[in-house]
């Protein structure tokens, strides 16, 4: 029997959105998680070399990996060995090598609610039981140790993301320390997706490594480093699983290419660049927490990191999707439906990504304000 997954309605809002760009309306693109700026430039300029001079093929640079294990020596403080280092085709793909390296079909594996859509998808996908735990603004809305200590019986696994989509919360390090010894106690493995490190606003987010040295992380080129496009991201592993999961990247997916390899370890060296657009964020940040509660929308997720406002609209409307598609086609302003990332209460919330540049912020607030303005006159669900 094939598994059955629901469609991610953001991907359906975009082909909308731009379908009606290509028939000439103007469209701010607040749907997606993807940063609008490209890669560094010396990470461009390394790849044009590339380009002209190498054939490329199946490879692997070594290279890459002991920059990637040293960066969670500097910036953690934890010892990784480059062998611990699996270079993949992007995030997604890392996340399916730690899942099937870590669980057997039927597995069970809890995640936050609202989470990102792909979690619960891609462990319907492989054949995994997700445990989705309600989080809201109690907690922050990211999961707890209380609330996997009291899960019955334990999941097998835990996928935890600081900061987390769509809500851009970071959970503190005292509060995965705790997360850490529960998992231990009660024999949960943890994959810790870290897609976002890099982007806070306030203090940094910590890897699970410093607390769980067994645990899987996933991470990624695509946000801090701009680079989404190019296909490229890795896992650390524990020493035990090199060899497992080694094995299923050969088979599934062979090698990242070559030339996001050689352009990633610039992209390194390309700080100043990067921090200028967590600046750019954090303006964005700024201008739509600003803008939000004079539009109606006051009850928020606090964005500590990534792009992201994950907002309450259940004063509006009980049918998120048919919102976005509306605000849509009537200010040109694309954004994502919460139904994505909480099927039980996401009807009642919208994301709003600020990956975009700060005139297209300021663009879309301009669009958004009077529109909002004539909402509260409509039911809930128009």
């Amino acid at each position: 029997m094939v598994a059955q997954i629901d469609p991610f309605h953001a991907i359906a809002i975009s082909r909308e959105a731009h379908a009606l760009e290509s028939a000439g309306r103007s469209i701010l693109h607040m749907e997606f998680g993807q940063p609008s700026t490209g890669a560094p430039a010396d990470a461009i300029a390394e790849a044009h070399r590339v380009l002209d001079s190498e054939a490329m093929g199946y490879w692997e640079s070594d290279a890459l990996k002991a920059r990637i294990a040293r960066l969670y020596a500097d910036r953690h403080g934890v010892a990784v060995e480059p062998e611990q280092v699996l270079l993949t085709c992007g995030a997604s793909p890392g996340l399916v090598l730690a899942l099937t390296s870590l669980f057997r079909p039927g597995a069970r594996v809890a995640t936050a609610r609202p989470g990102y859509v792909a979690y619960r998808n891609t462990l319907k996908s492989l054949y995994l039981e997700p445990v989705e735990v309600a989080c809201g603004p109690a907690e922050r809305y990211q999961i707890s140790a209380d609330a996997l200590a009291g899960l019955d019986p334990a999941p097998d696994g835990l996928i935890l993301a600081s900061p987390a989509n769509p809500t851009g919360t970071i959970i503190p390090p005292e509060e995965l320390a705790r997360i850490a010894a529960v998992c231990a106690a009660r024999g949960i493995r943890i994959v810790s997706d870290e897609i976002y490190h890099g982007l806070s606003f306030g203090e940094p987010a910590h890897s699970m490594l410093e607390f769980a040295p067994d645990a899987i992380v996933v991470n990624s080129f695509s946000k801090y480093f701009s680079m989404a496009g190019w296909r490229l991201g890795w896992i650390v592993v524990p020493p035990g699983l090199i060899d497992v999961a080694r094995a299923r990247m050969g088979n599934l997916f062979l090698t990242p290419p070559v030339l996001a390899q050689r352009a990633g370890l610039v992209a390194f060296d390309c700080a100043g660049e990067l921090e200028g657009h967590v600046e750019s964020y954090r303006r964005n940040r700024a201008l739509l927490l600003d803008a939000l509660p004079a539009m109606g929308l006051a009850r928020i997720a606090p964005p500590d990191g990534a792009f992201y406002i994950y907002a309450d609209i259940g004063h509006l409307t009980n049918d998120s999707l048919s919102f976005c598609r509306r605000l849509l086609h009537d200010t040109g302003v694309a954004t994502a439906p919460g139904v994505d990332f909480d099927p039980v209460d996401g009807h009642r919330f919208i994301r709003f990504s600020f990956a975009v540049s700060t005139d297209r912020v300021e663009d879309a607030i301009a669009r958004m304000v009077p529109w909002f303005a004539m909402q509260g006159s409509r039911a809930p669900g128009a």
